[in-house]
């Protein structure tokens, strides 16, 4: 009895909590769920009742099924251990023998007594043989015991012998390829019956000397060696990949019962070839369709799931008019609380009476804190008692304006906030006015974003104010000024006479002419609000005698009307510099050919001294000649001849000079590249063989034609080969090393397409790195004697034709071996309007 008490108190201190949680939980669903749980109470336990019955005939049954698959695997193991064992033992016996047949040397006789022996005392075995490594047969017995010179003759065709592909030869092979016992997959031999062979190697110091070979019968080995007990309680069969080869019940070609069949499938130990010993069992049990007990607790539940059913039905027709009670209420509540505007009921005592959600959200109060409450109300702030209190005495007499009061309300936390206040009468079913209903939005955000608006339109006006650019912007098509900054009104008036004069066309897109634009309203009929700017134009207006960089877009007026702004800034100073800047670039280039024929001056000087001391020596020659009277007419003309080439050798030197110095104004024409440089090399030829420079040149054939000013670029590579002998001659190379290499290829540049490159290479000393990086700057040389506008002229020349000028370090290893200069000129390459000032180049 004590331990029974302990039970039942222990019991019920577990059930305790379970049973408060529910209570609770039962306590808190309304009526309408009460009745509803209580209905569909029943009908979910006799839903698990027969969900019980139906998982207990189904556990009994997989019981069943289970119990009787571990018999059949029990029983099929112990067929396969019997087999196993007397296949070991066979084989153990064949090892011995052959052993023997190896060591002793036997003779066929001798092998014939011992594999009588053994094929008596084996019915399973259908023969033995012993074959040669030449696949020969030395001896043969039958199951009987006695020679059978017919079985595995050569020619015969018989089955059992090991012939290309068949499974007899795949046992051969691998006994000779690994020396080891191997069995062979089931066949028919000659008289049809299904065998299989084992085949045991004889391996002797010479090698592989052939094998012997016991024939199964695969019927004999389930007779024999499967125990009775097993094949009484369950058949037993060999399969080969599914394939039935024999069975305890009867003939091979027997078929299984169509019944359920439970099976079990274990390989045939230690043979290994593909053939499976499969046990098969049988369920005895009927299931549940053919169940009385089943299908009567079934009827049962289905009679009693519709009579739950039917009151469950007639419960709903009682509660339908008050769940309609109850969903026009919670509709109507819903609709209250979801309002993001507050709302407050005053009765005619000015005591809250009620207040929505959203209301105390916004003021932080509970609905139990403000109901009931008087003025001064907790929400209003402490500095503003008496005019809120005024603002209550107003809407209490009905005199609040229709647009609403703004106030300010403070809420719990002691925050402060802006609210707009809308007050209306509450009046009943009678038409009796019981109070005042107040609406309430908290209007901070839109203020602040007002007061924002504000601040940014005034920031607005004022920077488009303050800018030096007109800023104008008319509607299409009307042409009306919609806008215009204070630079416009001062430059061009209040009209759209300015706008339209820079503009230079009518303000309406070229591209919304024709069908594009709806003629009934004048808009475009597709959207131009979206696509980029045009592209800048430098218009001259005669009114103001200014020069404007004029810019457009179209864009989406306040009203929705589509308009141009146009962006107009003065160039006109900048302007003049151009025209300034172009002037000095000239000058620039005539004064840089000038100091290079300066530097070149001996040189030239040496050029000319050849031909005119040529000339003097032939004209003495002819003299003295002449004066004695002996020179013939065909030598007369021969020496004239030669004087007259040596006078046009000195003319060209000093026309191609001429030219050089005197050439001004920039003219791009088509010019070919290998002309060019043959002019260069011409003049840079005297100051490279003053200086004691080789000078090596590749020009690639069929080069395209390039618009260029020839002149320009003769420039710029009679500068960089000029330099190059330059530093060679400075650092007192050795002849080996006083070379210059000019190259012309062409080349194409991921940014600049198809190029002709010019590159000077030299082996000099090459430049340090702080020279690399300054080299193009304005009046900056390394030369004691430089201006240092000379590679500024040349990279201002290239950027001119639309190219790129380099320099670069060449480096043999870790060896500074020399300097390398090139430029590339584009193929297609057109002039620019005005090239930079070679002084003021950029620094790259």
């Amino acid at each position: 009895m004590p331990l029974l008490a302990n039970w039942v108190q222990s019991t019920q201190a577990l059930l305790r909590p379970v049973l408060a949680t529910y209570v609770r939980w039962w306590r808190r669903q309304s009526p309408a769920r009460q009745d509803r749980f209580a209905t569909l109470g029943p009908l979910a336990s006799v839903l698990l009742f027969l969900m019980a019955i139906v998982l207990a005939f189904w556990y009994l049954r997989n019981e069943e099924v289970e119990r009787e698959t571990e018999a059949v695997k029990r029983d099929t193991e112990i067929a396969q251990q019997q087999i196993r064992l007397r296949l070991i033992e066979n084989q153990e016996q064949l090892a011995r023998m052959a052993r023997e047949v190896v060591t002793r040397q036997i003779s066929p006789q001798e092998f014939a007594t011992q594999a009588t022996a053994f094929a008596r005392e084996r019915p399973e075995v259908t023969h033995i043989t012993w074959l040669s490594a030449h696949r020969d047969r030395r001896a043969s017995v039958s199951s009987t015991g006695f020679q059978a010179n017919h079985l595995m003759a050569p020619g015969t065709g018989d089955p059992s012998m090991p012939m290309l592909g068949n499974p007899p030869d795949q046992a051969f092979t691998l006994a000779k390829e690994r020396r080891q016992t191997s069995y062979s997959g089931a066949f028919r031999d000659a008289i049809g019956s299904l065998v299989f062979q084992v085949h045991v190697p004889l391996v002797d110091r010479n090698g592989f000397g052939g094998v012997l070979i016991a024939e199964y019968g695969v019927e004999a080995l389930l007779r024999y060696y499967v125990p009775t007990e097993v094949t009484t309680r369950h058949p037993v069969a060999m399969v080969d990949d599914n394939i039935l080869l024999a069975t305890t019940e009867g003939p091979a070609d027997r078929r299984l019962a169509p019944r359920a069949v439970i099976s079990h499938d274990v390989a045939l130990a230690p043979a290994f070839n593909g053939l499976m010993l499969r046990g098969t069992g049988y369920r005895t049990s009927i299931g549940l369709i053919s169940n009385t007990l089943f299908w009567m607790v079934v009827a049962l539940a289905v009679l009693t799931v519709w009579m739950l059913l039917g009151t469950w039905r007639h419960m709903r027709r009682r509660l339908h008019m008050q769940n309609a009670l109850l969903a026009e209420t919670n509709f109507r509540r819903a609709m209250e609380n979801s309002m993001l505007t507050g709302m407050r009921a005053l009765d005619m005592e000015s005591r809250i009476a009620y207040v929505n959600p959203s209301f105390c959200a916004m003021t932080g109060f509970t609905e139990a804190e403000l109901l009931g409450c008087r003025p001064p109300f907790p929400f209003w702030p402490r500095d503003r008692l008496d005019e809120n209190q005024r603002l209550l005495d107003q809407e209490m007499q009905g005199r609040s304006p229709s647009g609403g009061v703004e106030v300010r309300v403070m809420r719990k936390d002691g925050s402060i906030f802006d609210a707009r206040m809308y007050v209306s009468p509450l009046v009943d079913a009678k038409g009796k006015q019981t109070g005042w209903m107040t609406s309430m939005t908290n209007i901070t955000e839109a203020k602040r974003v007002r007061d924002q608006l504000s601040a940014s339109h005034e920031r607005f006006t004022t920077v488009l104010e303050g800018l030096d650019a007109a800023v104008s912007v008319v509607s299409v098509p009307a042409q009306e000024l919609l806008f215009a900054n204070r630079s416009y009104r001062l430059w061009f008036g209040a009209e759209n006479a300015g706008h339209l004069s820079l503009a230079q066309e009518p303000v309406r897109p070229a591209e919304l002419q024709g069908d594009a634009v709806d003629d009934a309203s004048g808009l475009p009929a597709q959207e131009l609000t979206d696509a980029p700017g045009g592209t800048p134009r430098e218009v001259y207006v005669e009114a103001v005698e200014r020069w404007f960089d004029v810019r457009t877009r179209y864009l989406q007026w306040t009203d929705g009307r589509l308009a141009q702004m146009l962006i107009a800034t003065d160039i006109t100073q900048r302007r003049a510099a151009e025209q300034q800047a172009q002037v000095q670039a000239d000058k620039a280039q005539v004064t840089s050919r000038l100091i290079t024929m300066g530097e070149m001056a001996s040189s030239v000087a040496h050029e000319l001294n050849q031909p005119l001391t040529a000339i003097t020596n032939y004209c003495n020659g002819m003299i003295s000649r002449v004066k004695g009277d002996n020179i013939a007419k065909e030598d007369l003309l021969a020496a004239l001849e030669k004087t007259s080439k040596q006078a046009q050798r000195a003319g060209q030197v000093i026309h191609r000079i001429r030219a050089f110095v005197k050439k001004s104004e920039p003219q791009r024409v088509p010019s070919q590249a290998a002309e060019i440089v043959d002019d260069a090399v011409e003049l840079a030829s005297f100051e490279l063989r003053r200086r004691n420079v080789q000078l090596h040149v590749y020009v690639a054939q069929r080069l395209p034609a390039l618009s260029v000013d020839p002149i320009l670029i003769e420039q710029v590579i009679l500068n960089l080969l000029k330099n190059a002998a330059e530093a060679i001659d400075n650092a007192k190379l050795p002849p080996s090393r006083r070379h210059v290499e000019l190259r012309v290829v062409p080349r194409h540049m991921p940014d600049q397409g198809g190029t002709i490159e010019f590159a000077v290479t030299d082996t000099g000393p090459g430049l340090p790195e702080e020279v690399l990086s300054r080299m193009f700057e304005a009046f900056y040389s390394t030369k004691t004697d430089g201006l240092g506008i000379g590679l500024g002229l040349c990279r201002s020349i290239v950027e001119s034709h639309k190219g790129r000028l380099r320099a670069e370090n060449l480096y043999n290893g870790e060896l500074l071996s020399g300097c390398r200069f090139s430029f590339t000129i584009p193929v297609d390459a057109k002039p620019t309007d005005a090239p930079a000032h070679p002084l003021l180049a950029p620094t790259p």
